[in-house]
């Protein structure tokens, strides 16, 4: 008994010191700020330096994130997520993580929600975006925004898209719809055939239109930007227009009964028309000597009828007179009555009938035109 009670106080003497040594840190702990498990470092978490910078990403959902997760710059661990809590408004989760000063990452970087594995742990990847980088760096005390953050879907999420899609979705319809295809293609082979060589051709002739269809497109789209561009003009054009729509409008039962007039007036004329097309055909036939003479006679008509109203006195007689009067010489024979011969009073002499040379002495008096030229000038004159 008294060789065993020193080898029990020997053996256990060690593990009494372990658990007081455990005590005592955990009780120093407490004391100094221990907030609980999620304030202790990761084993293997990344390497945040003596001054990292510290940024807050907005996320919409951070799903099962916790604090000390890491943080990662294209699958290297560059820091950790110090804390998660919500926005002022309460609808948004914001991430604050801490980054090794050393990571150079532009303004705009964004910010998804990754997973390690299938199973396995969540953390915060930090990237580039995908146009063009910021020149400026992110900083400490920098904000990413819901806009430029996303997450993974869930393996929970994916297993009921794929669930809702066996069981309720088309996968279970698609041996109706082969079989559908089938009865609708079968019989059908050369009407198909024609038809997707149909589409081939209008495929083709649009891909050799292509410029065409491109310049009118581009007119279509330099008219809209005109018409954009005039919108106060045609917004005025069709403030205008309203008055003289309503009037139109006011007025629709007599524009309807003119309009049904007219209809009345058309008919009746078109039936005139056929009743006298006879009448019309044949004075036209008539009419087309005449007209034929009168297109043959060319310039001889307006010349007469300038002759015409000139008698006897012709702008030909006139410019062959010469000095400045003319002599014009009349006889006139009545053709009944007194002043015939052998008619009137016996003792006055009848004057004899002047008439020219080789005319009937009983036909009616012909008026010569005034000789053009010596003759005339012989004629008188000073």
């Amino acid at each position: 008994m008294n060789q065993v009670n020193p080898v029990r106080r020997n053996g256990t003497r060690p593990v009494l010191g372990w658990l007081c040594a455990v005590l005592v840190a955990v009780s120093g702990c407490t004391s100094g700020g221990f907030t609980g498990l999620y304030a202790l470092p990761l084993p293997g978490g990344a390497d945040v330096g003596a001054h990292p910078y510290r940024v807050a990403i907005e996320f919409a959902d951070v799903l099962d994130l916790v604090p000390q997760a890491g943080v990662k710059v294209n699958d290297v661990p560059v820091g950790r997520v110090e804390r998660i809590g919500l926005s002022e408004d309460g609808r948004k989760a914001v991430v604050t993580v801490a980054v090794n000063d050393s990571v150079r990452l532009p303004a705009n970087a964004v910010a998804r929600l990754r997973q390690s594995s299938l199973l396995g742990e969540k953390y915060v990847e930090l990237a580039a975006p995908d146009g063009d980088a910021s020149a400026d760096r992110l900083t400490d005390g920098a904000v990413i925004p819901v806009a430029r953050t996303n997450r993974n879907p869930e393996v929970e999420e994916v297993l009921g898209a794929l669930s809702l899609l066996l069981n309720g979705g088309g996968i279970g319809q698609l041996q109706e719809i082969t079989r559908e295809l089938n009865k609708v293609m079968a019989g059908n082979e050369s009407e198909i055939r024609g038809f997707l060589s149909t589409v081939d051709t209008l495929v083709s002739d649009l891909d050799a239109h292509r410029g065409e269809i491109t310049r009118a497109l581009d007119g279509l789209n330099r008219l809209s930007a005109t018409l954009a561009g005039r919108r106060d003009q045609i917004g005025t054009v069709l403030d205008d227009l309203e008055p003289g729509l309503r009037v139109l409008s006011d007025q629709r039962g007599q524009l309807v009964t003119m309009l049904r007039t007219l209809d009345t007036l058309a008919t009746v004329a078109v039936d005139t028309v056929n009743r006298g097309r006879d009448d019309l055909v044949a004075d036209l036939t008539a009419l087309a000597p005449t007209l034929r003479q009168l297109a043959e006679s060319g310039e001889n008509l307006p010349q007469a009828l300038e002759i015409l109203f000139t008698y006897p006195f012709t702008d030909a007689a006139l410019d062959g007179v010469k000095g400045d009067y003319l002599n014009l010489y009349l006889t006139l024979t009545s053709g009944g009555g007194t002043g015939q011969p052998g008619q009137g009073r016996p003792d006055q002499e009848q004057p004899a009938d002047r008439r020219p040379a080789g005319q009937a002495q009983d036909g009616p008096l012909v008026l010569p035109l005034p000789a053009i030229g010596p003759a005339l000038g012989s004629a008188g004159g000073r």
